[in-house]
């Protein structure tokens, strides 16, 4: 989401700034906008990808932004078992706990509601 955008782009050194700036347009603009597929669908896709190279850090941000873009724990679920399937059930059984902890820390957050701040 936006958040994470701002944040990368606040940390962005001298040296990183032409791959900041890569990212920015390409993947959060040209390709995450496009509407030829929904945000949803493009969380499902982007699950597997992550699943299937291992990118467990970024599996863990993109399952809360699946949930953000309309899939329920139940969707995802499926989607990282089919990954078993596909990606082999090593990389499956990594993605399911990632997502588990994901979940579980997301549906804590909700029970215990807003934080006096």
């Amino acid at each position: 989401g936006d958040a994470h955008v701002d944040r990368a782009q606040a940390a962005t050194t001298e040296f990183t700034a032409p791959f900041q700036e890569f990212i920015s347009r390409y993947a959060w603009g040209e390709i995450w906008t496009d509407p030829t597929l929904s945000r949803r669908e493009r969380s499902l896709i982007t699950l597997t990808a992550l699943v299937a190279h291992g990118h467990h850090e970024e599996l863990a941000m993109h399952v809360r932004a699946a949930v953000r873009n309309g899939l329920s724990p139940r969707e995802i679920g499926a989607a990282l078992l089919q990954t078993g399937v596909y990606c082999g059930v090593p990389a499956a059984n990594a993605a399911f706990a990632v997502a588990g902890r994901v979940l579980s820390e997301a549906a804590e957050a909700e029970r215990d509601g807003p934080q006096p701040g």
